[in-house]
């Protein structure tokens, strides 16, 4: 397959993002939460496990705990037994507890905006912090790559990485930055509803036409 030129590529990432604009019209992030702090802690519940299930762990969690304090003086145990169902439990109750720490310390109980101080956080990385960034204050810092994100903008032939990092830097390259946070809920929504993994409906796909790596 020869080597697409980048003209042709931006071209290409553009009619993607609008066909795919036109799909799924209410693209946006599926985590519940009602403030930056609770979309941060269901964001860190989140790794390795759906959206879905974290959804119905924060319903009673996020009733339980009302307060970066609440978190910050739980039982570390008893966290952890609440978050149990979203899988990695101590590791995500410690997180949550330090971050909370942290926030009262360093910040004054504010959720920081910028990336730089967000990963300083515990259980909080770039991907994290991008989502906060994103979905709470609507601020464009990078591009969010999940495995969604990161199996189809390869079949898309946006990136041959499969390094998060690697495939973000690909990404940002390409995609104009006003798209950067929708880019990502558009190929989740895509990835759960017709480009499944195991299952690709290529054939009910919007972009088939656009995708080298489509099966029809």
């Amino acid at each position: 397959m020869p080597r697409e030129k980048t003209a042709d590529k931006l071209a290409r990432v553009r009619r993607i993002i609008a066909l795919l604009k036109k799909q799924y019209p209410d693209a946006r992030c599926t985590l519940d939460f009602k403030n930056k702090h609770q979309l941060m802690v269901a964001t860190i519940l989140s790794a390795q496990c759906t959206d879905e299930r974290v959804n119905i762990v924060t319903k009673s969690l996020f009733k339980q705990y009302r307060s970066i304090e609440a978190y910050a003086n739980a039982d570390l145990k008893e966290l952890g037994q609440d978050v149990f169902a979203t899988g990695f439990h101590n590791n995500k109750a410690k997180s949550i507890k330090k971050s909370a720490e942290q926030l009262l310390e360093l910040y004054n109980g504010e959720i920081p905006r910028t990336l730089d101080e967000l990963v300083k956080l515990a259980g909080v990385g770039r991907k994290t912090a991008s989502v906060i960034l994103g979905a709470g204050f609507g601020m464009a810092e990078g591009i969010v790559v999940d495995t969604h994100v990161g199996r189809i903008s390869r079949l898309l032939k946006l990136t041959f990485q499969k390094d998060p990092v690697k495939i973000e830097r690909d990404l940002v390259r390409i995609i104009p930055k006003a798209d950067w946070i929708i880019y990502s809920h558009l190929l989740i929504s895509h990835g759960r509803a017709v480009c499944i993994a195991r299952r690709p409906q290529c054939g009910e796909c919007a972009v088939n036409k656009l995708c080298p790596g489509a099966e029809v």
